[in-house]
């Protein structure tokens, strides 16, 4: 499956299949191109897959994404992580930086790299740190992530916000040279220090430390003006708050290049499902209020929020399975996300599969600065694409998921759709909902 393995893509004829939605048609694959989109019979040897009611979709892509490799290898791995992102429909992925070691060197992003062209399951493109070991105090080595093999555009020290806003100007200005982008984790560290659970009625009842909006609207803002003020690309990661919204809408608003994603479990799950203490549901940002929740998926909607990200977080039992304190951040999300979305954006009427495909592949490609037409479904362009059962539904049940980690707030909860199919450049990495 692996682009540096040297096998020729077979010929494929997907039958009626249904792109982004729309009527029925044939798609035909051909040395890792879709080569029409219409009606046309079988060429000879061509493998046919019938496709009947199935949606078809560009390969989703994920602008972050823990694969945890090196260093954690008990949560999660190249390997196993690509694995579930095929079964997720994704067929490109950025991997956030806090590994061990960090990923601020350029040896470090070309491991990464090399391990998700071995793996071959979804490309795999590494997001390099902003600083020294994510430590927050000096800038890495940018300019030569940026230069290496892995080509390096998006940084960020995902965990951990960079606070210091010369330090932050400082890397808005750098990365301007080779149009690369800052994604920032939006959290004031002082107003969020021993924090648990978003700041209000649930965290009062609970006695956990509360984590209040304003520690991810204040940095959101601060780091709007300081890109307008440098000319240059700021992506936030994770929105939670209806503020930060309104915040982003504003920046847009003067035309500021700045962009941000949703992960699907801010845009389903609310801070009351913490009443029974269970630490599955303790993320950073934490999980906030129905109207947050409102706000989230109007901004998706109306393209405010440009994209939807996974922040797929594996963890160990060991790590999450104990005293909500003590408990581990993070929740795993690569492989119920296009379902999440499902549920949250087109059973609600908020989104049609058009707009699914251009907040979860078209424009997370372009922010990811992905070469070539990367996000698009059509003639002419590899197929890498995503056939999708939106009539299935059935409860998520993590102990099925091709992820090292069980971590998932969606166990056991019903949710719509399967990804039947998908493939990267004309090969197919998932067949009939299994790993082909």
């Amino acid at each position: 499956m692996s682009t540096g393995r040297g096998t020729s893509p077979a010929t494929w004829l997907i039958k009626g299949a249904r792109p982004l939605g729309g009527e029925p048609a044939d798609i035909l694959i051909r040395d890792g191109v879709i080569d029409s989109i219409g009606d046309g019979a079988a060429p000879a040897r061509a493998q046919v897959l019938d496709a009947a009611g199935l949606i078809a979709l560009p390969g989703l892509v994920d602008l972050h994404t823990h694969l945890r490799e090196p260093g954690r290898e008990d949560a999660e791995t190249v390997e196993s992580g690509t694995r579930a992102a095929a079964l997720g429909g994704f067929t490109a992925v950025h991997a956030m930086a806090n590994t061990d070691p960090v990923a601020d060197t350029a040896g470090v992003v070309e491991q990464i790299w090399r391990l998700g062209r071995q793996a071959g399951h979804c490309d795999v493109h590494p997001v390099g740190a902003v600083t020294v070991g994510l430590a927050g105090t000096r800038l890495a080595e940018l300019g030569a992530m940026a230069d290496s093999a892995a080509r390096v555009r998006v940084f960020s020290d995902d965990g951990r916000c960079v606070s210091d806003a010369v330090l932050m100007r400082r890397a808005l200005e750098y990365v301007k040279a080779f149009d690369g982008v800052i994604a920032q984790h939006a959290q004031e560290p002082r107003l969020t220090d021993g924090a648990q659970l978003n700041e209000g009625e649930m965290s009062g009842r609970l006695g956990l430390t509360g984590w209040p909006a304003v520690a991810e609207e204040a940095i959101i803002a601060r780091d709007c003006l300081l890109t307008a003020h440098v000319g240059s690309a700021l992506h936030v990661c994770h929105l939670s708050t209806a503020g930060s919204v309104e915040i982003i809408r504003w920046a847009k608003s003067k035309g500021w290049r700045v962009t941000a994603e949703v992960t699907p479990h801010h845009l389903l799950l609310t801070d009351s499902l913490a009443a029974g203490y269970d630490p599955v549901y303790k993320v950073n940002p934490p999980l906030r209020t129905a109207a947050d929740v409102a706000a989230l998926r109007e901004g998706l909607a109306d393209g405010t929020i440009d994209c939807v990200a996974t922040d797929h977080a594996p963890h160990p039992v060991e790590d999450k399975e104990t005293e909500w304190d003590t408990a581990a951040f993070g929740m795993t999300g690569l492989e119920t996300a296009l379902r999440v979305v499902q549920e949250a954006m087109i059973d609600t009427g908020l989104l049609g599969w058009a707009g699914v495909a251009d907040r979860m592949s078209r424009r997370p490609a372009r922010i990811g600065r992905l070469p070539g037409p990367a996000g698009a479904l059509a003639a002419g362009l590899p197929a890498s694409l995503a056939l999708y059962d939106a009539s299935a539904r059935d409860a998520v049940d993590p102990r099925a998921h091709a992820s090292r980690s069980r971590n998932s707030p969606f166990a056991g909860m019903e949710l719509p759709g399967r990804v039947v199919a998908t493939f990267l450049r004309g090969t197919p990495t998932v067949l009939d909902g299994k790993l082909a």
